[in-house]
């Protein structure tokens, strides 16, 4: 089949390059030049792991192809996928401008019947509003379908290959079948293509996320309040875990989440429910509490250093807001950086992917290193802020030898308590 992607960030690249790998020819858009010229030549624009492999493989199968120019992609798909950027705007709502800018465009531009796909995670109502800016000035039949994608950032080519369903929210039998076909090569090992209407497939995507930030959210005030009583929450959270009911996935207590879902959706879910008479206040406290989390470690650095900070130096070991990721939006280590750098911290960070886009935006305030152990070298504390693999089994001697001050804060629970107090640490997690 022949497809076109309107947009080349994170899931519209995920998604041309997965089509395309299933044999489809798929033609990307994108306003970026510059970018567009560096995809040509084999560049990938973003980090996500396996995504080069794919997308070295289809270009030169001639099955990827880049463009700047939208009619291109109108007169070479079939089915035309919409994944721009919806900003959260300031009062928390999703910012439409770029969908519906695009929309207005199809719709002076279509010259036959198209499939026009919501990709992005956008409100409820966003697939009437697509219909009709395109229905303005289109002078030919189309149709507008909801499929909103459930991509991890890190698992995302694996998600979309293998994916546990797939939602398609349409009120057309023409579109549904085709949308059917194109996914069909995915769905061999019998997940589900669940076919709704357009505004229940735009709920799925932000109810989906929002529960699971809300399952995250209370996890954290559990071991906020295993601290208080002096309970154990990783004890407490096996107990849970294995009942069938709640699950064991999404209950590891940390500093909180971030990236760009989460944070966006449960605000933009509930500015949709105050724009509708509705008063989501599950997710009023879900947005507080993990605005409070992301610096739960910060009073607890203050009172080991009897709240005198002043030109302590602490090594960061991660910066995007989860592992396997270059993603810092949001992310947890950059709130912690910015408390830290107002009581007058010197910091010493690394990550293994997210450093360039840290110093993009905080430039020479911090100090970045070219490994794990290198951050180490005469620092007064570590704080650990994200889950990477290689952290996880260190060489404790080795950081004994480079740390002027031998204290561990660590906001993810990587290591087990006795274990690095053994080693010589004073050692301060979440929850235990």
């Amino acid at each position: 089949m022949k497809i076109a992607v309107i947009g080349t960030g994170y899931v519209g690249l995920v998604t041309g390059t997965c089509l395309a790998e299933t044999g489809n020819e798929v033609l990307c858009i994108d306003i970026d030049q510059e970018k567009v010229n560096k995809m040509q030549k084999g560049e990938v624009p973003i980090y996500e792991p396996h995504l080069d492999v794919l997308f070295e493989r289809n270009i030169k199968a001639n099955r990827l192809k880049f463009s700047t120019k939208l009619e291109e992609g109108l007169e070479h798909g079939d089915i035309i996928f919409l994944a721009l950027p919806t900003p959260e705007d300031e009062d928390g709502s999703a910012d439409l401008k770029y969908i519906l800018g695009v929309a207005d465009d199809i719709g002076k531009l279509i010259k036959d019947y198209k499939v026009i796909v919501d990709k992005s995670t956008v409100p409820v109502g966003t697939s009437d509003k697509v219909k009709a800016t395109i229905a303005k000035h289109a002078t030919v039949d189309f149709d507008v379908v909801s499929n909103p994608e459930f991509l991890r950032e890190g698992f995302a080519v694996d998600d979309f290959l293998k994916p546990e369903r797939i939602v398609i929210g349409s009120s057309s039998d023409r579109a549904t079948k085709l949308m059917e076909k194109l996914y069909k090569p995915y769905v061999r090992s019998g997940n589900p293509i669940i076919i709704m209407d357009e505004k229940s497939a735009e709920l799925t995507k932000y109810a989906s996320n929002s529960f699971l930030a809300a399952k995250i959210t209370f996890m954290n005030e559990i071991a906020n309040f295993c601290e208080k009583v002096g309970a154990d929450v990783d004890k407490v959270r096996i107990g849970m875990g294995t009942d069938s009911r709640i699950g064991k996935r999404f209950l590891f207590p940390g500093i909180g989440y971030g990236g760009s879902c989460f944070p966006k959706d449960v605000k933009a879910l509930h500015k949709s429910g105050l724009d509708n008479s509705y008063n989501f206040k599950i997710l009023d406290a879900v947005i507080n509490v993990n605005a409070r989390q992301k610096l739960v470690l910060i009073p607890k650095i203050e009172n080991h250093f009897d709240n005198n900070l002043k030109g302590k130096t602490i090594a960061i070991w991660g910066l995007a807001f989860k592992p396997e990721t270059d993603d810092i939006r949001e992310a947890p280590s950059l709130y912690m950086i910015d408390q830290l750098l107002a009581q007058g911290c010197n910091i010493v960070a690394f990550d293994p992917e997210a450093m360039p886009n840290v110093k993009r935006k905080l430039g020479d305030k911090i100090t970045f290193a070219d490994n794990m152990y290198d951050a180490l070298k005469d620092v007064d504390a570590l704080v650990i802020s994200t889950e990477w693999s290689i952290f996880r089994t260190p060489n404790f001697s080795k950081m004994k030898d480079l740390m002027a001050s031998h204290t561990i804060f660590d906001g993810r629970n990587l290591y087990e308590v006795k274990e690095v107090q053994n080693e010589g640490f004073k050692y301060i997690s979440i929850g235990r």
